[in-house]
């Protein structure tokens, strides 16, 4: 980077900071800072939108599309019916409650140990995804650059928790809009460029043809297979259920709805994030597809990630400079192919599958050398693009945009984790009372805290694989038994409080203990989607087939 992609990423970071800061500098009240106010449809969709997609969206997902193409996007697919059963269902109950936080009503349906328990696993999850949301660019900014990790986790989370201890829910629905902004115009610049260097090389419907024939434009996968990341069905069962709680249940998103003025802006903004998110993520993958095409015809290294590179060159092994050798042979020819008048997408297709088989026979070869599992090179894809092949100023850009992006949903969380902290916990349990003068200072004093706590967290982490995978994951392994309760709160009447801790604590050790301890039984393989599933079907099932003994007892009576 040079001085113009410096003066890009000032100007543009210090704007929304300062503009967040400034126009919520007349938050005088607590209410105002945990709930916001009078907030329209489109700024509630887009905070919500902001809030969700992350860094680690704009990191991982063209990497994804680099790799498999966009089979991704169907883990989105159970995502607008979510959207519309919260509407129908959720919303009302929450704004009839006039409720600050999701876990709130949880006890006006059972009890205080519910609340409690629920906001607990909430807490963990969410406290846990803002140290990744932070770490997940800075890692990879820091390989590419060479910044320093510790200093970037520090300045991007400090930037985060000026303006959200400012102005809380209100300066996220804000800022969120110009993130968002900032956001659509990169993809849009880079897509745009990339389209008009593809086309000068060869014409695009080669390339298109070409990815077809490998894969990358493939959309379903019908096959109902647990093992199986990515189908139809995970995506419409899964990925409904994990949508469901998500959005439905998590305060960090609940939070951003609620700040509407009223229950059909909070809708329209719900609605407005479920049409646009599958289309959103399906241009960002095909962005990866693009940068496919790209590099059948540029120069590309057989690893991206800089430090990986680094210590495969320290083995110095022959099989590994075979491989090697072996990549630049087959990438020349397809280089050499490609500029060809007479080129055909069947030969483009096979060359780039004897690449990709080379590239990963390399890998093995090297885990078997190293005796350790390399990490994906999912997550550097897309900016070892942006760094080596984008003009100064759109690369200061794009790095707005990730930064921009790691901002947006940091923020929601941490004005998340602060609301939760304060009004289930330390207003509930009379620590320090809703009505206390020192209400609005304590909120602020505990949003920092959760800034620093997320920044220790990034600091402290150690993530080697795919990140967006890796939040989704986390997610998974506690949203289903959250789920699972606020279902049983909205559809099962009689139940009891204790029959539904005991359950919902069941359901929870369940799934951690699927996930950690899977390993050990191969034949009991399944994906994280259907964690969100199992979970909340085992706590609403059994409490409904408890409330139903219930009524029969009661009519024997």
């Amino acid at each position: 980077m040079n001085w113009i992609d410096w003066l890009v990423i000032f100007i543009s970071i210090g704007f929304i900071v300062g503009y967040g800061a400034w126009k919520t500098r007349k938050v005088a009240s607590s209410g105002d800072f945990h709930r916001g106010t009078n907030t329209s449809w489109l700024t509630v969709g887009l905070s919500v939108m902001a809030t969700q997609a992350s860094a680690i969206t704009f990191l991982s997902a063209p990497g994804l599309g680099y790799e498999s193409g966009l089979r991704f996007v169907q883990f989105y697919f159970g995502l607008p019916i979510a959207v519309w059963f919260i509407s129908r269902f959720f919303i009302d109950e929450y704004y009839k409650s006039r409720v600050i936080t999701a876990y709130e009503y949880l006890e006006r349906k059972f009890d205080l140990k519910i609340r409690l328990f629920t906001a607990f696993l909430f807490l963990i999850q969410r406290g846990l995804a803002a140290g990744i949301t932070i770490y997940a660019p800075a890692i990879v900014l820091c390989v590419l650059f060479g910044w320093d990790l510790v200093t970037t986790c520090v300045v991007v989370g400090l930037a985060v928790i000026v303006y959200t201890v400012s102005g809380g829910t209100r300066a996220v629905s804000i800022t969120g809009k110009w993130q968002m902004a900032v956001i659509f115009l990169s993809l849009f610049v880079v897509t745009g460029i990339l389209i008009y260097s593809i086309s000068g090389t060869a014409s695009l419907k080669l390339f298109l043809e070409a990815a077809h024939l490998n894969g990358k434009l493939q959309l379903l996968d019908w096959s109902f297979d647990p093992s199986t990341r990515y189908t139809v069905w995970s995506g419409l069962l899964g990925g409904f259920f994990l949508s469901l709680s998500y959005f439905g249940t998590d305060q960090s998103q609940v939070q951003r709805y609620l700040s509407g003025s009223n229950v059909r802006v909070a809708r329209k903004g719900l609605y407005f994030n479920g049409l646009l998110k599958i289309p959103m993520q399906l241009f960002i993958l095909f962005i990866g597809v693009l940068v496919w095409m790209f590099f059948s015809f540029a120069d590309a290294p057989m690893v991206f990630n800089p430090s990986l590179r680094n210590q495969i060159q320290l083995q110095n092994h022959p099989e590994l400079r075979r491989l090697e050798n072996q990549y630049s042979e087959l990438k020349n020819q397809l280089k050499d192919y490609v500029k060809n008048n007479s080129a055909q997408p069947e030969a483009i297709a096979s060359l780039s599958a004897a690449i990709a088989s080379v590239k990963q026979e390399y890998l093995e070869q090297y885990a078997f050398l190293s005796d350790t599992k390399p990490p994906k090179d999912t997550n550097f894809i897309f900016l070892h693009y942006v760094v080596h092949y984008l003009p100064h100023g759109l690369i200061g850009l794009v790095v707005v945009m990730v930064v921009s992006a790691a901002m947006s949903s940091t923020a929601g969380e941490l004005n998340a984790l602060a609301t939760t902290t304060m009004i289930d916990y330390l207003d509930r349990l009379g620590i320090i009372g809703p009505n206390s003068k020192y209400h609005l200072l304590c909120s602020r004093v505990v949003t920092f805290f959760w800034g620093l706590l997320a920044i220790a967290f990034a600091i402290i982490a150690s993530l080697f694989d795919n990140l967006i995978e890796m939040v989704n994951i986390l997610g998974s392994l506690f949203y289903g038994t959250i789920l699972g309760i606020f279902l049983v709160a909205f559809f099962v009447k009689k139940t009891s409080a204790p029959f539904l801790l005991l359950t919902a604590s069941v359901a929870q050790m369940g799934i951690l203990g699927l996930h950690f301890l899977q390993h050990k039984f191969p034949g009991l393989t399944v994906e994280y989607l259907w964690y969100n599933l199992l979970a909340s079907l085992f706590v609403f099932l059994s409490n409904l087939f408890f409330s139903v003994l219930n009524r029969k007892s009661s009519i024997f009576e």
